[in-house]
């Protein structure tokens, strides 16, 4: 084309002459560049995946870890076929089965539990506990009396207002004490006596921390990680032999601490 005025347009082949006219707005167009507008059926299975999320639990019976589903109630272990259950449990009046699960148990203020073994992930008393319990990772102790039962765990924490008396030995990686407990504590790793925090009974750990406000009254033997009462039996059967050849045992006996 050859342009001949500024609004004329003459045609090379025909010899017509026409003025452009402005572009006819038609719809407007979708720029495709932009990212597509997610549909709300969409969103929702988003959500909704979003909260399935899965964790790692081991068998009861061969120790194998897999992989489920936190919405699952139970699995089977796919070395063994054992079923695991993978329920949490509320105890809010007596309840006297036994209960194996990798999920956790809530004992609340009017449960009582008198089961001969309870065995879960983690575990909240705040009831009666006349059974034993032990947990695989940690355990919260909020409870005003007496713990007839064994128990056990990673990780134990003895709130405030607690004031419990444990009539067995409580086995434990590490223990922090924020009330008052009495009881013999046979540690693998460390006691932690916390502000306001009071200890009575004897100590076998790998460390002690007693913050300034807090009291400890018994025998403690320190420095000695993996300690099992096997150990104990058998240290105390070497330091007797000792006594009667003569040997000074000093360094074998506990020391005791206020």
């Amino acid at each position: 084309m050859e342009y001949v005025a500024a609004k004329t347009t003459i045609c090379r082949q025909c010899g017509r002459s026409f003025s452009p006219s402005a572009p006819k707005l038609g719809p407007k167009l979708k720029d495709e560049s932009s990212a597509p507008e997610e549909s709300p059926l969409h969103r929702k299975f988003e959500a909704i995946w979003s909260r399935q999320r899965n964790r790692v639990v081991s068998c009861f019976e061969c120790k194998r870890k897999h992989e489920v589903s936190d919405a699952a109630s139970s699995t089977n272990c796919p070395g063994c076929s054992a079923h695991i259950d993978l329920r949490d449990y509320k105890i809010t009046t007596s309840f006297s089965r036994t209960i194996r699960t990798r999920g956790d148990v809530h004992l609340t203020t009017k449960g009582d539990l008198s089961s001969t073994s309870v065995i879960c992930t983690t575990a909240i008393v705040e009831g009666k506990l006349r059974g034993n319990l032990e947990c695989e990772d940690s355990m919260t102790i909020n409870l005003v009396g007496k713990i007839p039962g064994r128990i056990g765990a990673q990780h134990i924490v003895v709130e405030r207002k607690s004031d419990i008396q444990c009539f067995r030995r409580v086995k434990v990686t590490n223990i922090d004490i924020k009330g008052r407990m009495s009881g013999e504590i046979l540690a693998s790793g460390a006691v932690t006596i916390h502000k306001g925090g009071a200890l009575d009974g004897n100590v076998t750990a790998k460390s002690i921390a007693i913050e300034k406000g807090g009291m400890f009254s018994g025998q403690l033997v320190i420095g000695q990680a993996n300690l099992t009462q096997g150990d104990l039996l058998a240290e105390a059967k070497a330091a007797e032999k000792k006594a009667e050849s003569g040997v000074p045992l000093s360094a074998a006996q506990p020391l005791p601490a206020t």
